[in-house]
């Protein structure tokens, strides 16, 4: 994937996430005016929870800003323990992420997988495959906002 993928993928996840109502056929109507081939795959839509069950809140009376990255974690490597200040969508692109979440379990994902993280509940994700783990992550926040908050 190059990085315009990346980033023309993480410009309209963002905007589905912000707008939490289009879907795959929604995206796919809003191009028909181009040639017909274009190939949408729903990843994710309108969720009002996050994995382990909180409310997706967006922060009020600041000004927008969504930031999107893609997040390499090599092999046996950990993300330390954190917390998030604003809503953040993940799509795992490659690899396999263990995500311990404290009292409310462990989950694992993989290529492919599509979720709102935890934002109040301490977390830590780990590599436990043999190869790098890619994640394509938007944040959803505001100017001034933390993204992720070390715990």
């Amino acid at each position: 994937m190059t990085i315009e993928m990346v980033r023309a993928t993480a410009a309209g996840l963002a905007l589905l996430a912000m707008t939490g109502a289009a879907t795959a056929g929604d995206i796919k109507d809003a191009y028909r005016a181009g040639d017909g081939k274009v190939q949408v795959e729903r990843l994710l839509s309108g969720p009002t929870k996050t994995i382990v069950g909180e409310a997706v809140r967006y922060p009020g009376g600041l000004p927008a800003e969504v930031t999107a990255a893609v997040v390499t974690l090599p092999p046996g490597k950990s993300t330390g323990w954190h917390r998030h200040g604003v809503p953040l969508f993940g799509y795992i692109l490659s690899g396999e992420l263990l995500v311990d979440y404290g009292d409310k379990g462990v989950r694992t994902f993989t290529a492919g997988a599509a979720l709102m993280e935890a934002m109040d509940q301490r977390h830590q994700g780990i590599n436990t495959g043999t190869e790098p783990v890619r994640i394509l992550v938007v944040y959803m926040g505001a100017e001034g906002m933390k993204n992720v908050v070390p715990d």
